[in-house]
């Protein structure tokens, strides 16, 4: 499905939903211009504001970003805008301009929280990219942070707002598997090694003071930016929140469980021997008290599928199974593994792009953000959903940091009796850079 398709057919019904088939709520027209501002446009927010330059009465007004070819990208992927944006290097400078509704963020792990908190405060809705926090601490006061403020924070789990998944979720609550007790979800990928990098002296196209902004200052390595922040604890959240987040939150919605009980996690680095910190090879698992458990498994440095596909997930039910392969597309078994159902996507995924794994299906998502500020819609994925998702993946991090099994408060999810991982709730943050509401 191409973009100027989707707009042209916002309308039309797909597995018999639509992107504005949504509790309807507030009296404001569907026609009024949204006007947003995108931080970190280097390579997934330069699509944030292709795509949202493309919606109907949908401007990108400014751009946020500390290094130059980033702010390059962005601006080249709004060329054919309706306007050419600002841009504005500090996010705190930003955030306090009154001539825009949200802010779309797409900025290294370490910002997404401390950055959806500036923005709240300062009175506009917010769309953060997974993971909506570097830290369980944080992801927990964004939620009070839009309770607060009022303001709509969306979190990139695109796929709550795919028509078919929609229909899938509710196939599975109508019984077509029966009851749907274990979630597996997977994702693959061939990354290479990252090396050891060398202290050099940081770029002159870079602003590494702002680029670490909240964390704790260090010495500029070679190998960090753009992308290597992901392996490093400081800035990233390693595999887990970087891609299992959005299928581990797909079981955690098909299977309707919120809170562990019990998490547990193996693996390592163990492809490579390098300055990447966080695991290549992972296998967690979530128990939750009703007799429910996800698992999930990643391999960021060996391809090799599961069910034909680089990401994904399987919900097993006393009475058949479904499939994913990690867009739109889905298939059910019966009991006895025979096909009963098969349903298509419009768009074919690639679960190993870097800016969009499941292409223009994520449009639906930025509309619903859109229609959702104009008052016709409510947000597929909340806040509060997005942290019980994020949740997990912290805590099989954290399981894994400190090589123990956690326990877990079934009501919010905080780790039990364990202070070493207790320890790893939060973070440190560099000084005057703390979050507070």
């Amino acid at each position: 499905m191409h973009r100027r398709s989707f707009i042209k057919n916002t309308g039309l019904t797909t597995a018999g939903i639509t992107i504005l088939n949504f509790p309807i709520f507030g009296k404001n027209a569907p026609s009024n211009k949204v006007v947003v501002a995108a931080m970190g446009v280097n390579s997934r927010g330069a699509y944030h504001i292709k795509a949202f330059s493309g919606l109907p009465n949908v401007e990108v007004g400014y751009i946020c970003d500390v290094e130059d070819k980033a702010i390059a990208n962005g601006f080249a992927a709004v060329k054919q805008g309706a306007r050419k944006p600002t841009l504005v290097k500090d996010i705190r400078e930003l955030v306090t301009k009154n001539d825009f509704d949200a802010l779309l963020i797409a900025a290294p792990d370490h910002w997404h929280a401390p950055a959806a908190l500036m923005g709240v405060a300062n009175g506009k809705h917010v769309y953060v990219e997974k993971p909506c926090g570097h830290n369980p601490y944080e992801s927990e006061m964004l939620i009070n942070a839009k309770n607060k403020y009022n303001k709509i924070i969306q979190v990139g789990s695109q796929r709550r707002s795919f028509p078919t998944l929609i229909a899938a979720v509710k196939e599975v609550r109508d019984g077509i598997i029966g009851n749907p007790y274990l979630g597996k979800a997977w994702y693959t990928n061939n990354r290479k090694s990252i090396g050891v990098g060398n202290k050099i002296p940081v770029p002159a196209t870079l602003d590494f003071e702002l680029w670490q902004g909240p964390a704790p200052r260090q010495d500029y390595q070679s190998n960090l930016v753009h992308y290597n922040w992901h392996w490093f604890w400081k800035w990233g959240t390693g595999e887990a929140c970087n891609n299992g987040n959005h299928e581990i939150d797909c079981c955690r919605w098909f299977m309707g469980v919120d809170y562990p009980t019990k998490v547990t996690s193996s693996g390592g680095r163990y492809a490579f021997k390098d300055d990447w910190q966080t695991p290549d090879t992972q296998i967690a698992s979530f128990e939750f008290g009703d007799g429910k458990a996800i698992t999930w498994e990643g391999r960021s440095c060996n391809s090799f599928p599961v069910e034909g596909s680089g990401r994904g997930f399987t919900i097993y039910g006393d009475k058949g199974t479904l499939v994913n392969n990690g867009g739109g597309e889905y298939k059910i078994y019966d009991t006895a593994n025979k096909l009963v159902k098969s349903i298509k996507s419009e768009v074919e995924i690639d679960p190993n792009n870097t800016v969009t794994a499941t292409g223009d299906l994520e449009l639906y998502h930025f509309s619903n953000f859109v229609e959702s500020i104009r008052g016709n819609a409510q947000v597929t994925a909340p806040i509060e959903e997005g942290h019980k998702s994020v949740l997990l993946c912290h805590l099989a991090n954290i399981a894994q940091r400190t090589g123990t099994t956690l326990q877990c408060d079934s009501t919010n999810g905080h780790i039990q009796n364990n202070k070493a991982a207790s320890r790893l709730w939060q973070r440190d943050y560099a000084k005057g850079w703390e979050m507070k509401l």
